[in-house]
């Protein structure tokens, strides 16, 4: 393994920042840290680099315990959020800076400035300064610096937030190839769900200072720990239902929960893909009325309103939509295929999808 933390805990005065985290990173892995702002990610991210000490816990660099060891011999390149280019420095200087603190022959250093250069895109661009480049060549420049003094591993702290989605979507693909180029042990700190999703090999998912899961983005998404990265993993439809004879209902729809006691509440969860929709509002059982929809590029949200005032939303592609028909105000009726049963944010959630009969209620397989 490249890197492994050991029961970490960082506190800040009263105020526990990481609590008990442990995970490993494997070598020449890209792992994203994921979670809301003050989830600890950044504090985790520094306490690898060296630029936070651990109140408590371990931390491992290729077998070696680190937690003593100075950020200047830690053998890893950062990349803040900000860039934190030298204003008055060109980009030849920016890059090859970490190169001269190390004393490098000023041969070696062309040489590396120069193969930096072509491998980023930034070949012309060596004489101009951060003020002359764009958000996406500053960054470009940032990540290149990081890498000249060739690191075991490289942090990336929200490498991508300060540029427009554009230039967001281009570093994403970059940073994927370029990763794949050199094989360098990646760890990134991003709160966009979606980027995690594309970019990484395996997600971490913070809350409040706790680990609350790890997997690849099929596993977050598909098999959810617990309530919170249900939610935070892509879009959930959340319901608060009650257990009547076996059968957790809210309004007019009817979840079959067998082997769950009378009166329990309990919260039921599905996503909107587990929503299908018709445009006969007597082919399933729940009919309802699209009262929104949302263009989303090659995929549409659908909100339908039953007859309770209820919202659900459902997803679908958009040449499904153009094919059923479907538009704002029409009737439909819909068939939830599948769900879950979800406990509180700490708790783990039902290990099994929950399907019904097959039939004009039925809940069907798939999520």
């Amino acid at each position: 393994m490249s890197i492994e933390l050991r029961t970490v805990s960082k506190r800040f005065g009263e105020v526990v920042a990481v609590n008990n985290v442990s995970f490993t990173v494997q070598e020449g892995e890209l792992l994203a840290l994921l979670g809301p702002s003050g989830g600890g990610k950044t504090t985790v991210l520094r306490m690898i680099a060296g630029l936070e000490l651990p109140t408590h816990g371990d931390i491992f660099v290729r077998g070696e315990r680190v937690n003593d060891i100075s950020v200047q011999k830690r053998n890893i390149g950062f990349v803040f959020q900000n860039y934190a280019l030298f204003k008055n420095m060109n980009v030849f200087k920016n890059i090859a800076f970490g190169l001269k603190i190390k004393k490098w022959k000023k041969r070696e250093i062309k040489s590396r400035v120069a193969e930096l250069l072509e491998l980023l895109g930034l070949e012309g661009l060596e004489k101009r300064f951060p003020h002359q480049l764009s958000g996406g060549q500053r960054q470009r420049v940032a990540i290149a610096r990081a890498l000249a003094p060739k690191p075991s591993v490289l942090l990336l702290d929200e490498p991508f937030g300060a540029v427009d989605a554009k230039i967001r979507q281009e570093l994403r693909e970059w940073l994927v190839r370029l990763h794949s180029d050199l094989n360098v042990t990646t760890l990134f700190v991003t709160h966009d769900q979606e980027e995690a999703m594309e970019v990484s090999n395996r997600i971490v998912i913070f809350s409040r200072g706790n680990l609350e899961q790890i997997g690849t983005p099929r596993e977050v998404y598909e098999e959810p720990s617990n309530e919170f990265v249900a939610r935070f993993i892509g879009v959930m439809n959340v319901l608060d239902v009650q257990v009547h004879k076996g059968v957790a209902r809210v309004d007019e729809l009817e979840f079959p929960v067998p082997d769950r006691p009378e009166g329990q509440q309990l919260r039921i969860g599905f996503r909107p893909f587990a929503v299908q929709v018709s445009p006969d509002p007597t082919q399933y059982r729940y009919p309802g009325i699209i009262r929104h929809t949302f263009f989303l590029g090659i995929m549409m949200r659908v909100e339908v309103e039953l007859p309770s005032g209820l919202i659900l939303r459902a997803r679908m592609t958009k040449e499904e939509y153009v094919q059923l028909g479907l538009h704002e105000g029409q009737k439909v009726s819909i068939l939830i295929r599948s769900y879950r049963i979800l406990r509180g944010e700490s708790e783990p959630l039902s290990p099994e999808i929950m399907a019904a009969d097959k039939g004009p209620g039925a809940y069907g397989a798939g999520i």
